[in-house]
C-alpha cells in the first residue's frame, strides 16, 4: 500500500469515527447496547420510537426493562456469565416479544452480539430490534382468509348448511355440467349473482369469460349496444366499431341480470341470438357468429309477465330450460348464524377493529328478523354495527333499528336524516383513527375521495387530530 492509499484510509476511519453516531441515528431498526451487568449504556433514535421509551429513562436501566420474551431463556442460571449471549457469542435471527412503555406487546425479531475491546476483553452487547409487528398481523389476516375461503360452509362463495341451500348446491352442480341456458329465480339480495358466477367456475367455459349485464340499468338503445355493440356513425356518439358483451364474452358464459326488464324490441333480438348462434351490430346487417351460453336471473315473476304481454312466451321458454329457485333468507333461518358469522370476519379482518363477536342476544334478534332484504341486508347490518360498536362484542343496540324493532315509520323523516348523519359522521371518525388523520388514508379506507373526506370533516366540525375521541367522538 503507497503513501496516498495510507492517508485515504486514515481520512475514511476518521471520518468515519466522527459520524458513526449520525449513521446508527437514521437506521430505522432499533440499536441498544448494555454493559456486561446488563445495563443499557446506548441507545439510537429507532429504539426510543419503536418501545417508546425516551432515552434518558433507558440509559442506566437493566435490558430486563423490555420484558422480552427470551429473556428467561437467555438468563443464564449457574453459570459466570448472566446471559447466554456472552457464552455462545450470538443471538441471531430470533422471533420475540418486547413490551413497550404503555404496556403493550409488539413483535419484534432481534439479532444480538458481544462487543470487545481492542485487547480483546468483553466489555458489553450490541442488539438490534425490528418490528415485524404489522407482517405478523398480515400473516394472520392471510391465515384468517385462507380459513374463511375453505370454510366447509360455502360453496364457490355461497353460505349456507340448511337443506334448501344443499338443494341449489346440486342444482348448480348439475347446470354447470350441461351447456344449456340458465335462469335465477329469487328475491333481491337473495345472492343470484354468486349462483352465476359458481355455475361458471365450476362449467364447462370456465376457462372463458364470464360477462354481466344489468338489463335494468340502461335504456332500450344502449342496452342494444351493450349486448350486440355497433358500428361507426350507427348512431349520435357511435364514433367508431364496438364489440358488444356478447361478442366479448366468446367461448364463456354472459350474465343477464334482471332480465325481467328487457325490452320487447331486444327480447326479439335475444330469441335470434339463443336460436340462431349469431348477433347483429346495431347499425350493420352482417351476422356474426357466438358461441355463448346465457345465465339470467330476476326477482320478478315471469310467467305473469307472459300473461300480461310484457315478456315473450318463446323467449321464456328458451331461457327457462334450467331454472335455479334461491329461497328467501326467511325460509333458511338455520343458516342466519353461519351468514352473520362469514360476514362478521370478513368486515372485521376488513375494518380492522378488535371486535371479538356478537352477543346471544344480538345473535337472537338477528334469527327473529323477518329479512325482507335477504342477505344483503343481513350484511348491511353487520357493517352498520361495526360502525357503532366501539365495545369489544357486537350487542343488541349496535344493530339497525328495523332489526331491534324501531321501524322507519315510527321516525320523523328529519330524524331519520339526522340518523344517516351521525352514521356518515362515525364512520368518517373510525376511517380517521385507523389512518391516524392521514386524509389520503382515510379515503381509501372509507373508499372515497379526499376531497369527499375533507368535505366531511368541514361538515362535521373536525379539523385537527386533536378533535378526534380515542372512543371514536368528537372533543369539545
Amino acid at each position: 500500500m503507497n503513501t496516498t492509499e495510507r492517508s485515504l484510509e486514515r481520512s475514511f476511519g476518521e471520518d468515519l469515527d466522527r459520524y458513526w453516531k449520525a449513521v446508527v441515528s437514521t437506521i430505522q431498526d432499533g440499536i441498544f447496547i448494555v454493559d456486561t451487568c446488563g445495563s443499557i449504556v446506548s441507545v439510537n433514535n429507532a429504539m426510543e420510537s419503536i418501545i417508546g421509551y425516551p432515552r434518558e429513562e433507558l440509559i442506566g436501566q437493566k435490558c430486563s426493562i423490555l420484558n422480552c420474551s427470551l429473556y428467561k431463556a437467555a438468563r443464564e442460571k449457574g453459570h459466570p456469565h448472566w446471559c447466554i449471549l456472552f457464552r455462545t457469542g450470538v443471538i441471531g435471527q430470533r422471533r420475540c416479544t418486547i413490551m413497550r412503555r404503555d404496556g403493550t406487546h409488539i413483535q419484534v425479531l432481534k439479532n444480538a452480539s458481544p462487543l470487545y475491546d481492542g485487547r480483546g476483553k468483553l466489555i458489553g452487547a450490541v442488539e438490534t430490534i425490528t418490528d415485524i409487528t404489522e407482517i405478523v398481523e398480515k400473516d394472520k389476516q392471510i391465515a384468517a382468509f385462507r380459513r374463511e375461503l375453505s370454510s366447509g360452509d360455502r360453496f364457490h362463495g355461497i353460505v349456507g348448511s340448511s337443506a334448501a341451500v344443499r338443494q341449489v348446491f346440486d342444482i348448480i352442480e348439475n347446470a354447470s355440467a350441461s351447456d344449456a341456458p340458465v335462469i335465477i329465480f329469487g328475491e333481491s339480495g337473495t345472492g343470484k349473482e354468486l349462483a352465476a358466477k359458481a355455475i361458471h367456475q365450476i362449467g364447462e367455459r370456465k376457462n372463458g369469460p364470464l360477462v354481466k349485464v344489468n338489463c335494468a340499468a340502461l335504456t332500450e338503445s344502449l342496452l342494444e349496444s351493450e349486448l350486440f355493440g355497433h358500428v361507426k356513425g350507427a348512431y349520435t356518439g357511435a364514433y367508431t366499431n364496438r364489440a358488444g358483451r356478447f361478442e366479448i364474452a366468446q367461448g364463456g358464459d354472459i350474465f343477464l341480470d334482471e332480465i325481467g326488464d328487457l325490452p320487447l324490441a331486444t327480447q326479439v333480438k335475444l330469441l335470434r341470438v339463443l336460436e340462431e348462434k349469431v348477433i347483429e351490430r346495431v347499425g350493420d346487417s352482417k351476422p356474426i357468429p357466438v358461441d355463448v351460453r346465457i345465465i339470467s336471473a330476476t326477482n320478478k315473476n315471469l310467467s305473469q309477465l307472459v300473461e300480461k304481454g310484457l315478456f315473450r312466451k318463446d323467449l321464456y321458454f328458451r331461457i327457462n330450460v334450467i331454472p335455479i329457485n334461491l329461497p328467501p333468507l326467511r325460509e333458511r333461518a338455520e343458516d342466519i348464524p353461519l351468514l352473520a358469522e362469514s360476514f362478521f370476519r370478513k368486515i372485521r379482518l376488513k375494518s380492522g377493529k378488535n371486535i371479538t363477536g356478537i352477543s346471544n342476544y344480538a345473535m337472537e334478534l338477528l334469527m327473529k328478523y323477518d329479512w325482507p332484504g335477504n342477505v344483503r341486508e343481513l350484511k348491511g347490518a353487520l357493517e352498520y354495527a361495526f360502525v357503532t360498536c366501539h365495545e369489544n362484542m357486537i350487542q343488541s343496540h349496535h344493530l339497525p333499528p328495523d332489526i331491534r324493532g324501531q321501524r322507519h315509520s315510527e321516525q320523523s323523516p328529519r330524524n331519520l336524516k339526522a340518523n344517516k348523519e351521525e352514521i356518515k359522521k362515525k364512520q368518517l371518525i373510525d376511517a380517521l383513527s385507523r389512518a391516524n388523520c392521514n386524509q389520503s388514508l382515510a379515503a381509501e379506507i372509507l373508499g372515497v375521495s379526499r376531497v369527499t373526506v375533507w368535505n366531511q370533516m368541514k361538515r362535521f366540525g373536525i379539523k385537527h387530530v386533536h378533535d378526534i375521541d380515542i372512543r371514536g367522538g368528537n372533543r369539545r
